[in-house]
């Protein structure tokens, strides 16, 4: 089976936080997962370097829009890596390779009449003699009534036009905004509403917050959408005498999931078109504030195009709060990707926002509970039981794996959650996945504890040698089944145990074998810091807002 996974592309106008973070890790979960199973895996991304954000930060910085997109497109291909992502290709949208493609598709929905063109009207800023972006426009949603900017209501996630705000005014200079009349090309949506209903109905696993606002649009009928707009950054519309024009940011970077499979393709001498049929299997990773235009845009686009598989598995995130308050990238009140590696160890931040994180309802990220979590799973419960057990054999068994048969208690488990943690991730519940493997970690510790092997080592060296064999075998199988959610302390398991790569099967661990010298996996982490930390955040808002 081809496995396609394409994670949500983040703006280049400002660092990563850890709510980009928890929407996007499932993406990587779910790449190892199916790499360990032996499938052909595609997992792509990439910065989204255009739109109406960058602009606004290249124009407050005096600096041009693509040197904003290269320091941070930079800073995100940095911290993806550290954090252990494994894209196949992370790509960026103001790549050349990225504007062909999507002036071709563009063309190719013109000529087949699902984009057209029509005169409409625009919000226009006399005072700053412009039309104005969706961004540029503030107003009060004319859905919900809270204030918003001109394409989708933060409040109420409502698709809307920047036309139909009440009170609207320029972002800018903040005059009002008057409405003029200009030439704006259209995606035909009504036209594609009966593919996006079977998209919804034959669809495998979707979040319920993406099948409860896809049906909410359903429902209220979908309005043709402007693919264009009146900007300075961005993909040319590739039709004469409209060059001034560029390609509406959402569409273009939907996009970069086919150009970038494109591209891996072209540079790695392979064919893109197998992760893009039907029998291919495909996830889209993503925040809930981008639900619309993976359910609605995107399916629309390739359903267009008429030869391209359409999403089946919709992997959508709610909200991360941080210490009980709502993230704000404008007050500073955000804990940021970048900050965070230079103090601690990646996996601790993988394994909390996994089981903390906002997978089907909103989440909040406290310090406190990040440093309990660290200390009591990762540091008490899985890395004291590897820790215990190899010092063991390092002690008493001259570092050699004692020549037993392991417990047969221990082994129907061991076999038994390979098939139950495959399944809740292959149905993106990863949090539920991963308390089954340190519900069996506690067991294990429990068993240590039972069999006293500081004890039978002096009076029942069988005993004590299964109960220390049954131990490294778990080890063993505990470096596959948490490769996906901990690569890097797995790896240290990897190498002090001498073991193959990994594989998603049930390891039977060759008695004998001579172990490296052992290492901590997780340094504990002194309470202090959870005021520390909560003081710069609270510090870094206050001279945000001063």
């Amino acid at each position: 089976m081809t496995i396609f996974i394409g994670g949500a592309w983040p703006y280049t106008n400002g660092s990563l936080h850890l709510g980009h973070l928890a929407s996007l890790l499932p993406g990587d979960i779910l790449a190892r997962y199916y790499r360990l199973k032996g499938e052909q895996v595609l997992y792509v991304s990439g910065s989204d370097c255009h739109g109406t954000p960058i602009a606004l930060r290249a124009k407050e910085e005096n600096v041009e829009a693509k040197e904003i997109a290269d320091n941070y497109h930079r800073e995100f291909k940095d911290s993806f890596e550290k954090l252990g992502f494994t894209y196949d290709l992370y790509m960026r949208t103001d790549d050349s390779f990225h504007h062909q493609k999507v002036k071709e598709f563009f063309n190719e929905l013109y000529q087949n009449e699902y984009i057209y063109e029509k005169k409409v009207e625009q919000l226009y800023c006399s005072e700053c003699d412009q039309y104005l972006a969706d961004r540029y426009v503030l107003g009060r949603c004319p859905e919900c009534g809270e204030p918003t900017r001109g394409d989708q209501c933060e409040s109420c996630s409502a698709m809307i036009e920047a036309a139909e705000l009440k009170d609207k005014k320029c972002k800018i200079c903040g005059s009002g905004a008057e409405v003029k009349e200009t030439e704006h090309f259209y995606l035909a949506l009504s036209e594609l509403e009966s593919k996006i209903e079977k998209v919804l109905q034959k669809r495998d696993v979707w979040r319920d917050n993406a099948v409860k606002l896809t049906e909410k649009y359903l429902a209220e009928g979908l309005k043709d959408r402007a693919v264009s707009r009146n900007l300075d950054w961005g993909i040319k519309v590739p039709l004469k005498n409209y060059s001034q024009k560029k390609i509406y940011v959402w569409v273009e970077a939907v996009l970069g999931y086919l150009t970038a499979s494109q591209k891996w393709a072209l540079e790695n001498n392979a064919d893109w078109k197998e992760f893009w049929q039907e029998e291919s299997k495909s996830y889209y990773i993503h925040g809930k504030d981008n639900i619309p235009f993976h359910t609605i845009i995107l399916p629309s686009l390739l359903a267009a195009q008429g030869n391209l598989n359409l999403p089946q598995n919709i992997v959508s995130s709610e909200y991360l709060t941080i210490e009980g308050r709502k993230l704000s990238t404008s007050k500073n009140w955000a804990v940021w990707v970048k900050d965070y590696l230079k103090n601690y160890n990646p996996d601790s931040i993988r394994y909390y926002l996994t089981v903390n994180g906002p997978e089907k309802r909103d989440s909040n990220f406290s310090w406190e509970e990040f440093i309990n979590n660290h200390n009591g799973e990762l540091l008490a419960a899985f890395g004291n039981f590897v820790n215990r057990t190899l010092v063991f054999i390092e002690k008493y068994f001259a570092g050699k794996i004692p020549d037993a048969e392991i417990d047969p208690v221990i082994a129907d488990k061991l076999k038994s959650i390979y098939s139950k943690t495959g399944e809740r991730i292959e149905n993106t519940e990863f949090k539920e996945a991963l308390e089954n493997i340190f519900s069996l970690i506690r067991d294990l510790n429990k068993y240590f504890d039972q069999k006293e092997p500081w004890l039978s080592r002096k009076d029942n060296q069988v005993k004590c040698r299964e109960t220390i064999y049954s131990c490294t075998a778990a080890i063993a199988n505990l470096r596959n089944l948490l490769q996906p959610f901990l690569p890097f302390s797995t790896v240290k398991v990897t190498e002090i145990l001498n073991l193959e790569a990994a594989d998603w099967n049930y390891l039977k661990l060759k008695a004998g074998r001579e172990i490296n010298e052992s290492e901590i996996l997780f340094e504990r982490i002194d309470k202090k810091q959870i005021e520390i930390e909560r003081e710069k955040l609270k510090a870094k808002s206050k001279a945000k807002v001063d």
